[in-house]
């Protein structure tokens, strides 16, 4: 028997890598919120796992939901299953995934109208955390005050890890990534007035402070949960149960 399910691993962890916890903005994947893959010749099952039983539903459903959506761009990968397990709404959104019901099919009367302004809502902070890192690092790397960093450009940024997420972060929002675009902008895209550009990267290290220090407690809070049961590293457990054909 012929397999046709003809993706490979590193097809399906790179597909999982572009879903990102709203609320930490890093990668379920770096945060081991992937607990098990399997392949077979029908197709991929996902089991997706939480620091908490109680984790915000909202959240829960969405990265389980753009899990399911990335996995489905995969070329060959067959039949899509996600699940999420060990929270006290899994059956629930399980049941919705399984049906394709959408978020408001899903939770029914308790559903907001859509994700659409939540989503929107960690995105924005996550472009505001990644501008200030990308002008800390330029502060740092040329002598520039903060009173003198209101006309800096993309272009101005160095090549880099931060320069690519911020970058990332612009693109997800809707903002220009030309090079000669500014820096310091509002999630808008419009300037920030000279006067206001201390006040707004306060805010915006504020916000990245507090995203790290969440992501670094949901770590904590989930090799916790299950360090009497497994390993809890980035690195989900996978079976490749494919049958292959003869040589």
């Amino acid at each position: 028997m012929t397999t046709t399910v003809a993706c490979t691993e590193r097809d399906l962890l790179d597909a999982l890598s572009t879903v990102v916890d709203p609320e930490l903005d890093e990668p379920i994947t770096d945060l081991g919120f992937v607990r098990s893959l399997t392949i077979d010749d029908r197709g991929v099952a996902v089991h997706l796992r939480l620091p908490t039983a109680f984790c915000s539903p909202n959240f829960a459903y969405l990265m389980a939901a753009d899990a399911l959506d990335a996995l489905r761009m995969v070329e060959g990968v067959g039949e899509v299953r996600v699940m999420l397990d060990d929270h006290h709404d899994s059956d629930k959104i399980n049941a919705g995934l399984a049906a394709d019901a959408g978020y408001v099919g899903t939770f029914g009367p308790e559903a907001e109208d859509s994700l659409y302004e939540l989503r929107r809502t960690f995105l924005v902070k996550a472009h505001a955390a990644a501008m200030e890192r990308c002008v800390e690092a330029h502060m740092r790397r040329t002598g520039l005050s903060i009173n003198e960093i209101d006309h800096l450009t993309l272009a101005d940024l160095a090549p880099g890890p931060d320069k690519a997420a911020l970058l990332r972060r612009r693109t997800r929002i809707g903002l220009s990534v030309c090079p000669a675009g500014r820096v310091v902008v509002d999630e808008h895209g419009r300037r920030i007035p000279p006067d206001d550009v201390p006040r707004r990267l306060r805010f915006a290290k504020s916000v990245r402070i507090s995203i790290e220090g969440n992501a670094h407690f949901c770590r904590g809070l989930l090799a916790t949960r299950y360090a009497d049961s497994e390993s809890v590293g980035t690195t989900p457990r996978i079976e490749d149960l494919r049958t292959r054909s003869p040589r």
